[in-house]
């Protein structure tokens, strides 16, 4: 479970000072496929980044699973976004000079999984993302929407409990991004937990839940209020 209590992040620009969220409180619970929308700036990409342990509140806590991460030293950070987190950017985030293989190794290396282990792991998540015969291709010789089963193989491959995507089909034709959606959904029923930020309204009620965001203020939405 996630608990995000009263949480502000202020960044300090020149002598200004901007508020991204503003005394958040939220719950998502196990399992759950969460999409968060909202205008850009309106503070859900912080919002993902406090969650995932990208970065710190400024004041609130951030308690994942029993345990506050806005605590943490950066060593168990480190632990905690390779472990429980898995992430999928809208620009994939590949090594082009990489294999598919090879890129979904590197949390492994990370986590310091051994050499024959990483490559049985890495062959099964490329292969729940049904791109087990890419495994030798590297990004620049695969499409889009294959860049970003590579990206959620990598996100799958340390069996994180937690799935963030941030705009995961936003470099995509409506065909590839179908495709990802029921991906993702498929992986919820599997009962990984899917925090999703989106600007697709029509994507965003594939989710199971809805969040809206604005001037850094939370508010739970029906589907048919967006």
């Amino acid at each position: 479970m996630i608990e995000v209590k009263g949480v502000s992040k202020i960044y300090t620009m020149g002598k200004e000072q901007v508020t991204a969220l503003d005394n958040v409180n939220l719950t998502i619970k196990d399992g759950e496929f969460v999409a968060i929308v909202g205008p850009s700036g309106s503070g859900k990409s912080t919002l993902m980044h406090l969650v995932g342990g990208l970065d710190t509140p400024t004041s609130g806590s951030i308690v994942v699973n029993g345990k506050d991460i806005s605590k943490l030293k950066d060593k168990d950070m480190s632990k905690y976004r390779n472990q429980t987190i898995g992430f999928v950017f809208q620009s994939f985030n590949l090594e082009n000079t990489q294999t598919a293989l090879e890129n979904v190794m590197m949390p492994l290396i990370f986590a310091g999984t051994g050499n024959r282990e990483r490559k049985l792991k890495a062959n099964r998540a490329l292969e729940i993302v049904g791109l087990q015969d890419k495994i030798k291709h590297k990004p620049n010789e695969m499409s889009g929407g294959q860049r970003q089963r590579v990206s959620i193989a990598r996100a799958l491959v340390n069996e994180p409990s937690i799935i963030f995507a941030d705009e995961p089909t936003g470099n995509l034709d409506s065909k590839n991004g179908e495709l990802i959606m029921n991906l993702l959904s498929d992986l919820n029923e599997k009962g990984y937990t899917i925090i999703m930020v989106t600007h697709n309204m029509e994507e965003a009620k594939k989710a199971k839940r809805m969040i809206k965001i604005r001037d850094g203020q939370v508010q739970e939405v029906s589907r048919d209020e967006i």
